[in-house]
């Protein structure tokens, strides 16, 4: 390998901080807080909704718990393509990588249309969908530039956001009322009854998006600068954030008015406050501008951690070598961030074959992402039990707590949540198995290349 080769093919720097990974973790997640979620309510109503994201906090919170002792034990930029390999090897490592994959590539579409849909209530002509290309193409730029620079900023919106988010709580607090948050709470009716369990299960994917991509921090586990003492912290404290933002974020929102116009919309939050304040209040064209920070830091954050999957996954063959190379000036994996805004731009475009199942477009981006999020979870997991055996002197910093009770809930939830997501979302998870077949026939045909790279390294 001559030296140019060698110098684009090489590592990544560590040089992010404790709480720069931080506002990586919160921000990779927190435009959930602003918009995805509300599409559970038309399934299981407020209350309803209330006891399925519940379960959902309980699972991430055991899971990021488990999945910090994968982190800090092997850190690489594949994140659960690195455990899953180690512990089942290629074909464990294909799956959950694959999964993995699918999971960020298909997010921020989802966040570029809600981006889209934010600024079409502020400026009324422009196409939403427009707006998600001109996110694509300013975001990936920035990617592009530098993974510190890229930090810092997403840090610096994601401090915003969760500003926006405790503002939206305050201006809505006087008009709040509990009786607006219960009144038909259980799937339509004011009392639960076995009626009402369907609509909570039906309303799972969209309790996951609460959360969804916290797990992302993982990825950019060699470009942190002391991984085995930061990545704990920035997951744990980055969890109970976002937690504690979930909670009052559904609550301030179902109680400002008739919570059932909230329920099939990509901006629930300025039509929260509308109700409150009136459609030309000034709290509101602030929510509108300062609410896109939400959704960028997201956008902005599943970005660096869908490149840096492609990026990992191709450096072992997994993927065409050509994804595997870094810029010679940033030192950024250029390749793998355009290769997978691509794939994001064609579904923001591709209504027909995303519109399926009578949900919206958003909606089936969504539970597309949801179904590679769970099937790396369960991976994941099952990793962690495998390396615990297997490899019981294997140097962990980060030990998972009451282990294996923690474990064993997350991968439990995870069953439940796949299980579920597949009797709910027939069509999508046949398209999904699709993915990952087609996916799985290029693995077989490319075992030399693998071989070739593992010699190479």
């Amino acid at each position: 390998m001559d030296s140019a080769t060698s110098s684009q093919h090489a590592g990544l720097k560590p040089v992010l901080s404790t709480l720069q990974l931080w506002g990586i973790a919160v921000g990779l997640v927190i435009s959930g807080e602003y918009f995805g979620w509300s599409y559970g309510w038309a399934s299981a109503g407020t209350l309803g909704f209330t006891v399925t994201a519940l379960f959902i906090a309980a699972m991430y919170t055991t899971f990021i718990f488990s999945f910090t002792e994968l982190t800090t034990s092997i850190p690489h930029a594949g994140g659960p393509f690195a455990y899953s390999k180690r512990a089942f090897g290629p074909t464990g490592g294909y799956l959950a990588g694959a999964a993995t994959l699918i999971e960020f590539v298909f997010a921020p579409p989802a966040i570029a249309l809600a981006i889209g849909a934010y600024l079409n209530v502020q400026f009324p002509t422009v196409d939403p969908k427009l707006a998600a290309l001109g996110a694509y193409l300013v975001f990936m730029t920035l990617n592009i530039v530098g993974v510190q620079i890229a930090a810092t900023f997403e840090l610096c919106v994601t401090l915003l956001a969760i500003f926006e988010l405790l503002v939206f709580m305050g201006v809505v607090s006087p008009g709040f009322s509990l009786a607006n948050f219960t009144k038909g709470g259980w799937s339509g009716s004011d009392s639960f009854s076995l009626a009402s369990i369907p609509g909570m299960f039906a309303a799972i994917p969209f309790a996951i998006w609460f959360f969804l991509a916290i797990e992302g921090v993982a990825m950019a586990a060699e470009e942190a600068k002391d991984p085995k003492r930061s990545i704990p912290i920035a997951y744990i404290t980055g969890i109970l954030t976002l937690v504690v933002l979930a909670i009052g974020v559904m609550l301030f929102a179902g109680g400002a008015g008739d919570w059932t116009k909230l329920s099939n919309i990509n901006d629930p939050l300025p039509q929260a406050m509308k109700l409150i304040v009136g459609a030309n209040s000034n709290w509101l064209h602030m929510l509108v501008w300062l609410g896109l920070f939400g959704l960028v830091a997201s956008f902005h954050g599943i970005i660096l951690g869908y490149s840096r999957q492609i990026f990992a996954l191709s450096r072992e063959a997994y993927l065409p070598a050509y994804f595997a190379k870094v810029h010679p000036r940033f030192k950024t994996p250029h390749r793998a961030i355009l290769a997978g805004g691509a794939v994001g731009i064609a579904a923001i475009y591709s209504d027909e074959l995303i519109t399926i199942g009578g949900q919206t477009l958003t909606a089936n981006i969504v539970t597309m992402s949801v179904f590679g999020a769970i099937l790396m979870y369960i991976l994941s997991m099952l990793s962690l039990f495998k390396l615990r055996r297997s490899e019981a002197g294997l140097t962990r910093p980060f030990r998972a707590p009451l282990y294996p009770f923690f474990p064993a809930f997350a991968l439990f939830g995870a069953l439940v949540c796949m299980a579920t997501m597949i009797y709910y979302n027939p069509l999508i998870f046949v398209i999904f198995l699709a993915f990952l077949a087609l996916g799985y026939g290029y693995f077989l045909m490319t075992g030399s290349q693998r071989a070739a790279a593992i010699v190479s390294n």
